[in-house]
C-alpha cells in the first residue's frame, strides 16, 4: 500500500438528520458541551461571504503536502454534494491551494457545502463576495505545485484538530469546529440543552437579572484577593 500516496474513495458517513440539526446551533454553543476544545485555530477564518450563517456537512479530508494541491484535485473529484472538504497544509502560507476556476467547480459542479483550508487562497477579488463559505488563512498571489505526495480520505490535522473523514464540520461567522461521527447526536442533545440556557443567561443580561454571584465564589475558590485600594507602583 502507497502510505503517503493513498485516496480513498469510501467514508463512513453521519447521521444526516443529525447532522441537519446543527445548522440551528451556534458553533460556540457546540463547542462548549465538547469541552470547549473543538474549534479549529482561528488563523483559519471565513474569507467569503455566505447569505447562510451555518455551514455544516460531512468531512472530505486532504492531506496535502505544504504547498502543494495534487491531493486536492483528486478531491475535487470524488467530492459529493453537501460535503465540506477540509484539507490539511503543513501549515504552509507561502502558496495558495485554490483559486477561483478550482474553486468554482467545487461550488457549481460538486456542490459542496464548503470548503476549510488551513493555507491561504488566491482570487480574493472574486471569491470574497460569493455566496459560498470558504475558510482559509489569507490571501496569496503565489501558486500551488502538482506533485504531490497526498491522501484522501484520511485522519488530517486542521487548524491544530484532528479531524476524521465524515466527522461532522460546522462552520459560522466565528470560525470552525469538528463534531466526531460517532458522538454527534449526544452532541447535539447536549448542545440543544445549553443553548437553551444560554439564551436564557442573555435574556437576564439584557433585563438586568442577572446572576452574578458565582463570580465571587470562584474567586474566594481560586484564593484571589480582593484590595479596596490603589496600586502604588
Amino acid at each position: 500500500m502507497a502510505v503517503g500516496k493513498r485516496i480513498y474513495l469510501k467514508r463512513n458517513m453521519p447521521d444526516p438528520e443529525v447532522m441537519e440539526q446543527f445548522k440551528t446551533i451556534p458553533a460556540s454553543n457546540t463547542c462548549d458541551v465538547m469541552g470547549r476544545n473543538a474549534a479549529m485555530n482561528p488563523r483559519i477564518h471565513l474569507v467569503s461571504s455566505p447569505k447562510a450563517q451555518m455551514m455544516v456537512g460531512p468531512a472530505l479530508t486532504v492531506k496535502a503536502r505544504g504547498g502543494d494541491n495534487l491531493a486536492l484535485h483528486a478531491a475535487l473529484n470524488i467530492a459529493e454534494a453537501g460535503d465540506v472538504v477540509v484539507v490539511s497544509n503543513e501549515e504552509d502560507n507561502t502558496r495558495s491551494l485554490i483559486g477561483e476556476i478550482m474553486m468554482a467547480y467545487l461550488r457549481h459542479d460538486r456542490k459542496v457545502a464548503g470548503i476549510v483550508i488551513d493555507g491561504p487562497i488566491r482570487d480574493i477579488d472574486e471569491i470574497g463576495q460569493w455566496d459560498f463559505p470558504v475558510y482559509a488563512t489569507g490571501t496569496t498571489p503565489g501558486g500551488p505545485y502538482k506533485e504531490g505526495p497526498g491522501e484522501v480520505n484520511v485522519p488530517v490535522a486542521c487548524g491544530g484538530i484532528s479531524v476524521n473523514p465524515g466527522d461532522i464540520i460546522l462552520g459560522d461567522p466565528d470560525g470552525v469546529i469538528v463534531i466526531p461521527r460517532k458522538d454527534a447526536a449526544q452532541i447535539l442533545e447536549d448542545a440543544k440543552k445549553f443553548q437553551e440556557a444560554d439564551e436564557k443567561k442573555l435574556e437576564a443580561a439584557k433585563n438586568g437579572t442577572a446572576n452574578r454571584a458565582w463570580v465571587e465564589k470562584t474567586l474566594a475558590a481560586k484564593e484571589f484577593e480582593i484590595i479596596d485600594g490603589v496600586y502604588e507602583p
